[in-house]
């Protein structure tokens, strides 16, 4: 009977496995070209689409671990959440995952890293131009606007680690287009985090005790950011590692605050 147990259990872990993978393929598979570069990316429809109406859109940038050129590992985290019922028929939106290609970044940026390979330090320049993934990201979400399926007011954008990174740079490149941001274990330019206080509503999340990802780097936006009145929330998670996002993605409230946010 006890292996009869197993057995039965090992069946409803595997069964549950296909069926996460089966979700997964509601992401249709995209590419968007320019220049002879490529960008591939899944996109998720709304609930119950409708073509006659507007949409919400998420973006949803991956981290370093998640890049390539398969077009399926920048699901890995985070995708299975935007499937889920109580976030997919609660808040309809267009859901975007784009993959960035190997050995690039979301963000142009340059290191420092201690003996143990932490970073100590890090420079992210914004005024020499996107990196090669963000050069083809920015006139693909111009190019899904002007299909006149997204609700324009409503474009949110988040993303883990390195994603995390590109958020911020994204929000302070772009601070007209986002209507709120949700970086995840991320760092940036926080000298520059003026170009989007006050015009991009962010939520920041870190973890105490990261050993990639510096959480002085969350810190230090979220004194800036309150000292320039901006609208923000800071999450930390005490004894946390890298792997904040575990916390974020059943993080209670995440989805109703983004949607409550709208551009003026």
């Amino acid at each position: 009977m006890r292996y009869m147990k197993i057995f039965l259990l090992g069946c409803l872990l595997m069964t549950g496995m296909v069926a996460a993978a089966q979700d997964l393929s509601q992401y249709t598979y995209q590419s968007f070209s320019r220049k002879g570069d490529t960008l591939r990316y899944r996109l998720l429809l709304p609930a119950n689409y409708d073509a006659h109406k507007k949409y919400p859109l998420i973006i949803f940038l991956h981290g370093a671990g998640e890049r390539g050129a398969d077009n399926n590992a920048q699901l890995l985290h985070g995708g299975d959440m935007f499937l889920r019922d109580s976030i997919r028929t609660n808040y309809p939106a267009f859901v975007l995952f784009p993959q960035c290609p190997p050995n690039q970044t979301w963000a142009p940026m340059k290191f420092d890293r201690d003996s143990t390979g932490k970073i100590i330090r890090g420079d992210f320049p914004l005024n020499e131009g996107p990196t090669p993934p963000t050069a083809l990201l920015n006139p693909l979400l111009d190019s899904l606007l002007a299909s006149g399926k997204i609700d324009t007011k409503r474009v949110y954008i988040g993303g883990l680690s390195l994603g995390g990174m590109g958020t911020f740079y994204m929000i302070s490149t772009r601070p007209k287009l986002f209507a709120a941001a949700f970086p995840i274990c991320g760092a940036g330019n926080v000298a520059e985090a003026g170009r989007f206080a006050k015009k991009v509503p962010v939520w920041i999340f870190h973890g105490g005790d990261d050993k990639v990802v510096p959480v002085e780097a969350s810190r230090a936006y979220d004194a800036k950011l309150k000292a320039l009145g901006a609208e923000e929330k800071y999450t930390e998670y005490p004894g946390v590692g890298h792997n904040s996002w575990d916390n974020v993605f059943v993080e209670p409230g995440l989805m109703t605050w983004l949607f409550e946010h709208k551009k003026k």
